[in-house]
């Protein structure tokens, strides 16, 4: 982390989606916080053509730099990020993200009146017509009813809309870049094991336009199903919880199935059920997918152990 000169730092990892950052910078752009205040870091993580001059187009409007890595995940670009930001506080949200207006207002509210905290707001899908991006926005929303059930006593923010003080994230190690997904469940969890608060502002919006067909969503939630696995193995390791509580979450109907039902009318309710069901079993494949591989490479290991 460099010198503070900002209150607020927002960085933003992208790949490969220039359009997409475009709108997200523009929205920033039109944030009702005064633009001496607030810096941008755009972290390249690796895309096949740079998006350095989508970034450049904003500098007449924005105090914004333009950082490039060699591919390496969301996790690694935010921490990049982190290290080049010179902001009391840290604002993350991603290229596909369209910030509202009065989004860093609120944020600053919540951390200056709780200097320990982590806050997160609420993600809206912008892609109404897509219904797997409605099915992924809902699968948050029911995440959210679950964990931060209690908004001061939040258990869980997606990194695409939170903030932070940038010295409580350093001291704790900022995100685990071994997490290409999940990486933000483990950030929250270590955030709570050394003892500091997080709090839920759903007044905090971010706009979420990201386009899915029924492969993507597949393959998305395979991946989160993969993550949970190492993310399990790191919070049993450090003694930080374990996966009673998410059990009984997925194996209660009520808290998942029945949800839709009760958010929309009953001729799409059932489409979201049943991507809602699709959701559960893609997720556990990818949990066991991991595991299998993890105890398969743990026998190979062990065989080069010497008795």
């Amino acid at each position: 982390m460099e010198q503070q000169r900002y209150v607020f730092s927002i960085i933003i990892p992208t790949y490969n989606r220039p359009e997409k950052l475009r709108q997200c910078l523009e929205a920033i752009s039109r944030l009702d916080y005064p633009k001496s205040r607030f810096e941008v870091i755009v972290v390249d993580d690796g895309s096949p053509a740079g998006v350095d001059t989508v970034a450049e187009a904003f500098a007449a409007q924005l105090e914004i730099r333009y950082v490039r890595q060699s591919n390496a995940g969301p996790a690694a670009a935010r921490n990049t990020g982190s290290a080049k930001a010179r902001g009391r506080y840290l604002a993350f949200t991603d290229d596909d993200c369209q910030p509202a207006s009065d989004w860093l207002s609120v944020l600053q509210s919540g951390l200056d009146n709780t200097p320990d905290s982590m806050v997160g707001g609420r993600t809206v899908n912008l892609l109404a017509d897509n219904q797997f991006a409605a099915a992924s926005q809902l699968i948050v929303d029911i995440v959210y009813r679950f964990y931060n059930a209690d908004p001061e006593r939040a258990r869980f923010f997606a990194s695409n809309n939170m903030a932070m003080p940038a010295v409580l994230l350093t001291q704790i190690g900022g995100f685990q870049p071994a997490f290409r997904t999940s990486e933000d469940r483990e950030l929250c969890d270590r955030w709570l094991h050394n003892g500091y608060r997080m709090i839920y502002n759903p007044e905090a919006l971010i706009y979420h336009a990201h386009d899915l067909t029924f492969l993507e969503y597949c393959k998305q939630h395979f991946n989160y199903g993969r993550g949970a696995r190492h993310f399990h193995a790191i919070r049993a390791a450090r003694g930080s919880g374990t996966m009673h509580k998410e059990m009984k979450f997925h194996a209660n109907l009520e808290n998942w199935l029945v949800y839709p039902f009760r958010r929309v009318k009953l001729a799409r309710a059932f489409p979201l059920a049943f991507l809602l069901i699709v959701w559960q079993v893609i997720n556990a494949a990818g949990f066991i997918w991991e595991s299998v591989r993890f105890n398969l490479k743990e026998r190979a290991d062990s065989r080069w152990i010497v008795p």
